[in-house]
């Protein structure tokens, strides 16, 4: 097939059938989670994203599954609660992606915050918050355990003072007082652990569809016009009922939809990942989650051998891109200095940076760091016009009940009843996972005929059980390790690229794989790929340069 037969092929069942009872805008990772609990309601449901899946605000995360321990100081126990619950139920339902992660916290101080902080607990006041001292964090963690033991599976929190915390880890600045450690959960790969949540919800049946790279443009005769974002094709297409979860782009979807809201405000929050062995072995396979004294936080933690580092908390202009700047990488730096002042970190270890935007909502002028976290649903329509849902808020972790939250008021617009909860239901890859080393080698030698049990191993590790319909797809065919990324082999990526809504170059090295994140990128990389690529997508070789030359492969930015 040629380019153009592959991008209108994509598109048939839209033309033929535009219509469904629910039209969902917007392919984070909240749209899919509603998308998905819709789907198996038997709800006739299509989801529309303009961009790639997962290319938005759910890509710029911290990776973490967290009940936000912070958030008790704003008196959101019921959202910390929640995620508690949430975090805990990730990690059955996707221990292929959500794992726990053990977190420290060094502390400074025995006494600060003490005054500040019940003040904006009961009175919701805007003053900055303080760095909190170790009082603060002993109580915050004491209802952290309260709330998110999960029967006991999770460890309760533990202080240490400054000798045995120096003893534990070497390389903490010298004026530590104490450390608190925790747990809480982080996700290697988000996009991937989004993309089996909306692959969950297409395959619950033709009652569900999703697309990429479609645009719901505007609003014409009472019918919604989506817009192929790869020809310019555009569709009139009927719903019952429309839901709005693009994040921080809300307001302005909800502006091409023909309403004029002003729901959102979001929080510009940038990270940079770090090559650097020593800080590496430092953070010692956890979480250090600090407080700078004027109570913004940053967090490190080691992952894909690698060090994430973020995060920043600044207003942010929708109309403007969202980018990671020098000066938030020197605040960084010299936070991360603060912590381990002997370690040296210089921006040549950088190997990848990105920036996003936190879908919350509008809070006036108050200080970015005490803005809720939480979620709420608007109806945004008239009575007599199609009702339109704007979400405003929601975080990663809580994606499984907010989807179930958004779906439920839709069930009742439509005067349907749920008949499947997705509580105990696992996610994708996550179905029958064997979590222990031995189960997991168990199951690559009883699937490992074609690949071998070595490679299968692998594969069970990147993708969880769905591995076993790539290991399908290799077959008795013989497959080659791609000589400039030596961890996939050409049979993966194609299999990637025919099954997963694979359109652009970038949307394979940034959420179909970790190439981008992990800074395994170069020219050489980017063009062994694209051929790839070019039979499963018809390109002709200038499509493929072009799509190369699109590609940022230096230190800078998600494209």
């Amino acid at each position: 097939m040629t380019q153009n037969q592959v991008e209108a092929a994509r598109l048939s069942s839209l033309r033929e059938n535009p219509k469904a009872q629910v039209l969902i805008i917007g392919g984070g990772i909240n749209g899919v989670a509603t998308f998905r609990d819709l789907a198996l309601q038997g709800v006739e449901v299509v989801l529309v994203e303009k961009s790639d899946y997962c290319s938005g605000a759910s890509a710029a995360s911290s990776h973490m599954i967290h009940g936000g321990v912070r958030y008790l100081e704003n008196g959101e126990i019921r959202l910390v609660k929640e995620s508690l619950e949430e975090r805990n139920r990730l990690l059955s339902a996707a221990p292929h992606y959500v794992k726990p992660l053990k977190t420290t916290i060094p502390i400074f101080s025995i006494f600060s915050g003490l005054i500040s902080a019940p003040i904006r607990l009961f009175t919701h006041a805007q003053g900055k918050p303080k760095e909190r001292g170790a009082i603060l964090i002993k109580v915050g963690l004491l209802l952290y355990d309260t709330f998110g033991r999960n029967g006991g599976t999770m460890p309760r929190h533990r202080f240490l003072g400054k000798k045995k915390s120096k003893a534990e880890m070497p390389a903490l600045n010298k004026d530590v007082k104490f450390t608190a450690t925790y747990y809480d959960a982080a996700m290697d790969n988000p996009e991937r652990l989004a993309l089996d949540v909306l692959f969950d919800g297409v395959s619950a049946g033709p009652n569900a569809r999703s697309y990429n790279y479609l645009a719901a443009a505007s609003r014409e005769g009472g019918k919604t016009v989506l817009k192929d974002m790869l020809t310019g094709e555009e569709i009139l297409f009927t719903a019952d009922v429309i839901v709005n979860t693009t994040g921080p782009w809300t307001d302005m979807t909800n502006q091409n939809l023909g309403f004029d809201t002003q729901y959102m405000a979001g929080t510009k929050g940038s990270h940079v990942v770090l090559d650097n062995k020593e800080l590496f072995d430092a953070c010692d396979n956890r979480e250090i989650f600090f407080e700078n004294k004027d109570g913004r936080i940053v967090l490190m933690y080691p992952i894909l051998g690698k060090v994430l580092v973020g995060t920043t908390d600044i207003p942010h202009d929708m109309k403007e891109p969202a980018v990671c700047t020098d000066e938030e990488v020197d605040y960084f730096f010299k936070l991360v200095a603060y912590v381990y002042p002997k370690i040296r970190i210089s921006k040549d270890q950088i190997v990848f940076k990105y920036s996003g935007v936190r879908p919350l909502a509008a809070s006036g002028d108050i200080n970015p760091g005490v803005i809720s976290r939480d979620y709420r649903i608007v109806r945004t329509s008239a009575e007599s016009d199609v009702p339109v849902l704007s979400l405003v808020g929601g975080k990663w972790t809580t994606f499984r009940a907010l989807g179930e939250h958004l779906s439920s008021d839709v069930l009742k617009l439509l005067g349907k009843t749920r008949v499947v909860s997705t509580a105990k239901l696992p996610i994708g890859g996550g179905k029958d996972f064997p979590t222990t080393p031995e189960a997991q080698k168990q199951w690559a030698e009883a699937h490992g005929q074609f690949v071998g049990s070595a490679r299968a191993l692998k594969l069970l590790l990147r993708y969880g059980t769905r591995a076993k319909e790539i290991i399908d797809y290799i077959g008795n065919s013989t497959e080659t390790m791609l000589r400039h990324s030596p961890s996939f082999s050409d049979l993966e990526i194609e299999f990637l690229v025919k099954n997963e809504s694979v359109y652009h170059l970038e949307d394979l090295v940034n959420r179909r794989t970790n190439l981008a994140f992990t800074g395994s990128m170069s020219t050489a990389v980017l063009q062994e790929l694209a051929s790839i690529m070019q039979k499963p997508l018809g390109w002709d070789q200038s499509k493929s340069t072009s799509e190369v030359s699109g590609v940022h492969i230096e230190v800078g930015s998600r494209v």
